[in-house]
């Protein structure tokens, strides 16, 4: 996965195996420039990197990708945007389902399977 900067994290929540992020997606980041010149996007790869991230770092598992299932890019994230980001952990299958939203308004949803087990080397 790409190295990328988390966007503003303003609140976490986690409860069982679902976390949920509220976030606000600044302007400022690097990842509008030049995508695209007429209007400013959220590239997927971002929105992806950061759901695999997040979710890796909130459920003890390494970031390492084996396949992902049923990957949907329904709305445009732009420049300046609150969302909430909300992942459930499957750990039975080392999964991880997210989708980004705001109220009823889905932007992106995915399936994450991951590699291997659990990161056993992460501070709780």
């Amino acid at each position: 996965m790409i190295k990328s900067v988390l966007p503003n994290i303003i609140h976490q929540h986690a409860e069982g195996e679902q976390c949920h992020w509220r976030l606000f997606i600044s302007g400022e980041l690097a990842f509008f420039d030049g995508h695209f010149p007429e209007q400013a996007v959220l590239p997927g790869v971002t929105q992806l990197d950061w759901a695999v991230k997040l979710g890796c770092d909130a459920f003890g598992y390494r970031a390492n990708v084996a396949t992902l299932e049923v990957l949907k890019f329904q709305q445009l994230i732009l420049p300046n945007t609150y969302v909430d980001l909300v992942i459930e952990h499957q750990p039975q299958k080392s999964k991880l389902t997210f989708s980004y939203r705001d109220g009823d308004k889905r932007f992106a949803s995915g399936r994450i399977v991951l590699n291997g087990a659990m990161n056993t080397e992460r501070a709780s």
